[in-house]
C-alpha cells in the first residue's frame, strides 16, 4: 500500500463516524499523490499524518436562557487545525447540523484555502449547533455572550482570529466582540467581520461572493471567454450567493435562478439582486416573496430542483454536498460547462468525478471562496495598523489575491497534473507546498 493510501486507511479507522471530514481528506490527499511521490522526506517526517490531525479540538457546553426564562444547552466547538503559516483563521458557524465532523472538514479545508491567499494565516474553524433562525435579538445576544465566555480564553489577535460563517453575521459578531471586550478589557482585532464603527473592513461583506466571480472570470479570460451573456445559476441567497450574483450581473451575466432552504426562483429576465437583498438582508424573509413583486418569475418548492435548470455556469453558494451525482448529471445534460464553488465543498466526490470526466471547467471551493478569508486577513492588517482602507483599495487587493490564486493553481496543475485545467489538483498542491515547507522548517511540532 502506498503512503497516501495508508494514511487514508488510518484516517478512516480513527474517524469512522466523521463522513464530512473523511470526504475532504480523501479528496485532498488523493490529489497530493504526485507531489508526495517526488518528496520521500514527507513520508519520513509523517507530514500527512500531522497535517490531517488537528493541533487541538476544543468542545464546550453553551448554556443560555430563552425569552421564556427557560434554560437551553448547546454545544460549542473550536478546531485549531494548523498554525504552520500563521494564527488560526476561520469562521464560526451557528447551525443545527454543526458537529465535530463538520468542524474538522471545514478546518481542514481552511488550511489550504488560507494558504492559497498568500497571507500569513493558519487554518481553524468553530461554531455551535445553535440555530439563530426564529430567535429574538435578545436570545441571540445571550447565546453569543455565553459562547464567548468560554471561547475567549482560546483566541486572540496573534493566536486565533475567528470570523463569521453560516448563521453568524454582523449581529452575532457584534455580540461576540462585545463580550470578548467586556471579559478581557482588550480592544483588539480578535474577530473579523466586525461593524465599520468598531474596526471592520469595507468590502468584507462582498468579499467571498465577489472573489468567487473574480476567480471564475480569471479562468474564463484565459480561455478567451467572459461572463457576458452567460446564463448563471447561483444557489443560496445568503451573503456569498447575493454578492456572487451581484458581481456576475455586473460583468454581464444573466443570473436566472437563486434559492433558499425552502425552494428556488427562476427569473429568465435576470434575478433582481436588490430585491433579494431586501428580502434576505432587511426583512430576513423567504425567497418565495420574490414573485410577489416580480410576477414574471416562478417559485418552486424544494431547492434541489435548481440544478435541473439549463445554464452555462453554475455557482453553488449554499452549503456542503448540495450537488450530488444526480444534480451533476442534470447540469451536464442541460449544457452547463463551468462550475465554480462558492460554498465549502458543495460537490460530492461523485459529482466532482462526473465533472472531471466531462471535461468542464471546475474550480474548487478552497480556491474560489478564499476571497472572504483574504479580506478578513486584510481586516486584521488594518486593525494592527489602526487604519481603514477605502472600499476601492480593499477590492483591488482582493482582485490581486484572486488573480494570484489562479496563477498558482494553474502553474501547479501544469507541473503536477495530467491536464493544466485540473484546478482541484492545482489548488491542493499549490496550497500544500507552502504549508508543507513551513511544517518541515519548524521541526516535528
Amino acid at each position: 500500500m502506498d503512503y497516501v493510501s495508508q494514511v487514508l486507511s488510518d484516517i478512516r479507522a480513527k474517524n469512522p463516524n466523521e463522513p464530512e471530514f473523511l470526504q475532504t481528506a480523501t479528496e485532498v490527499l488523493n490529489s497530493l499523490r504526485p507531489i508526495v511521490e517526488r518528496h520521500p522526506e514527507y513520508q519520513k517526517a509523517k507530514l500527512l499524518e500531522r497535517l490531517t490531525e488537528p493541533e487541538r479540538i476544543i468542545t464546550f457546553r453553551v448554556p443560555w436562557i430563552d425569552d421564556k426564562g427557560e434554560y437551553q444547552i448547546n454545544r460549542g466547538f473550536r478546531v485549531q487545525f494548523n498554525s504552520a503559516i500563521g494564527p488560526y483563521k476561520g469562521g464560526l458557524r451557528f447551525h443545527p447540523t454543526v458537529n465535530q465532523s463538520v468542524m474538522k472538514f471545514l478546518g481542514f479545508e481552511q488550511i489550504f484555502k488560507n494558504s492559497l491567499t498568500g497571507l500569513p494565516i493558519g487554518g481553524g474553524k468553530g461554531g455551535s449547533d445553535f440555530d439563530p433562525k426564529g430567535k429574538s435579538d435578545d436570545e441571540v445576544m445571550r447565546f453569543c455572550q455565553s459562547f464567548m465566555t468560554e471561547l475567549y480564553r482560546h483566541i486572540g489577535p496573534d493566536c486565533d482570529v475567528p470570523a463569521g460563517d453560516i448563521g453568524v453575521g454582523g449581529r452575532e459578531i457584534g455580540y461576540l466582540y462585545g463580550q470578548y471586550k467586556r471579559i478581557t478589557g482588550q480592544y483588539c482585532g480578535v474577530l473579523t467581520g466586525k461593524g465599520l464603527s468598531y474596526g471592520g473592513s469595507l468590502a468584507r461583506t462582498q468579499a467571498t461572493g465577489y472573489g468567487v466571480v473574480y476567480l471564475a472570470n480569471e479562468v474564463l479570460s484565459h480561455k478567451g471567454k467572459s461572463f457576458q451573456g452567460q446564463k448563471v445559476i447561483v444557489s443560496g441567497s445568503g451573503n456569498v450567493a447575493i454578492y456572487a450574483a451581484e458581481k456576475a450581473t455586473e460583468l454581464g451575466a444573466v443570473v436566472i435562478a437563486m434559492c433558499d432552504s425552502n425552494g428556488y426562483i427562476v427569473d429568465n429576465n435576470g434575478v433582481d439582486v436588490a430585491t433579494i437583498k431586501e428580502i434576505k438582508e432587511v426583512r430576513r424573509g423567504r425567497i418565495r416573496e420574490y414573485v410577489e413583486t416580480h410576477p414574471q418569475a416562478e417559485y418552486h418548492e424544494g431547492w434541489q430542483g435548481i440544478w435541473t435548470i439549463p445554464c452555462d455556469i453554475a455557482l453553488p453558494c449554499a452549503t456542503q454536498n448540495e450537488i450530488d451525482l444526480d444534480a451533476a448529471k442534470s447540469l451536464l445534460k442541460n449544457g452547463c460547462w463551468m462550475v465554480t464553488e462558492g460554498s465549502n465543498m458543495p460537490s460530492t466526490l461523485e459529482a466532482m468525478d462526473a465533472f472531471a470526466e466531462a471535461g468542464i471547467l471546475f474550480v474548487p471551493s478552497k480556491a474560489a471562496n478564499a476571497g472572504g478569508v483574504a479580506v478578513s486577513a486584510l481586516e486584521m492588517s488594518q486593525n494592527s495598523l489602526r487604519l481603514s482602507w477605502t472600499f476601492e483599495e480593499v477590492d483591488s487587493r482582493l482582485k490581486d489575491i484572486m488573480s494570484n490564486i489562479y496563477k498558482n493553481m494553474s502553474a501547479a496543475a501544469q507541473e503536477y497534473g495530467k491536464t493544466p485545467e485540473d484546478y482541484v489538483l492545482g489548488a491542493n498542491v499549490a496550497a500544500f507546498i507552502k504549508v508543507a515547507d513551513a511544517m518541515m522548517a519548524q521541526g516535528w511540532v
